[in-house]
């Protein structure tokens, strides 16, 4: 029978001991490699980004030059119709241009805030000989005693381009507060016109405009303001100035 003295007693692996901390560490954990299942004998799969070989490249390229020389596209078919009078409508448009080819449909852009014409407008022909025939009859000829232009609108744009215009037209801020920025040289940009105005007061946004489908200029733009004062200022202040080698013509859009 064990004494009442070793009862008492701690065993010797509980006295305190310096060398030894009372608290034991955890043991150290081993990881090994999980056996081998039904599930590693399916087949592996490898991602690689997207890269088209030079033949495949030659391909797509190839495809995009023959949808370019369509000459049934629409592209072919659409003419720009530019410096038109205020007063000309869908009406009186189609009745113009149907003169020299079968048209499709003809539609003067109007500005959104004011209702007024915006002084051009597209026609879309029946065929590429009507299109031309009317490039060739009426570009250059004078209605209501303005010089209009005639032109086809020029081959689609690249997806790249598309969307770098994509962006750019949809970053512009407009506003009933707006002027008419015509005959702008070719090299002007965005960016060009938007500095140039911002001499003169606070500029909210500006855009070029381009032949619908291409990065070509049409000769004018936009800018907008806050208020009609600043409108006021831009006209007084840029009308018959020059930019870019060229005098541009100021009014309220």
């Amino acid at each position: 029978m064990a004494s009442i003295s070793s009862l008492l007693s701690p065993p010797n692996n509980l006295l305190y001991n310096p060398t030894k901390p009372l608290i034991s560490l955890p043991p150290k954990l081993h990881f090994q490699t999980p056996k081998k299942t039904h599930f590693q004998n399916l087949p592996s799969f490898t991602f690689l980004p997207l890269i088209l070989s030079p033949k495949r490249s030659q391909v797509l390229f190839a495809v995009a030059e023959e949808t370019q020389v369509d000459v049934s596209s629409e592209a072919a078919r659409k003419l720009y119709i530019g410096n038109i009078p205020r007063t000309v409508d869908n009406a009186e448009l189609t009745r113009i241009v149907e003169e020299h080819g079968a048209v499709e449909k003809a539609e003067v852009m109007y500005d959104k805030f004011s209702g007024r014409s915006r002084r051009f407008a597209f026609a879309i022909m029946k065929t590429v000989e009507d299109a031309n025939a009317v490039v060739e009859k009426l570009n250059g000829t004078e209605i209501g005693g303005r010089e209009i232009k005639v032109n086809i609108t020029e081959k689609p744009l690249s997806t790249v381009e598309s969307s770098l215009l994509q962006v750019e037209e949809s970053q512009f801020v407009d506003s009933p507060h707006k002027v008419y920025v015509g005959n702008l040289a070719k090299t002007v940009t965005t960016e060009i016109l938007e500095k140039y105005f911002s001499e003169k007061g606070k500029v909210l946004s500006a855009k070029v405009s381009r032949v619908p489908g291409t990065s070509k200029s049409s000769g004018f733009g936009f800018v907008t303001f806050s208020s009609d004062e600043d409108v006021e200022t831009a006209i007084t202040s840029f009308n018959n100035t020059l930019l870019e080698g060229q005098r541009i013509r100021v009014n309220k859009a």
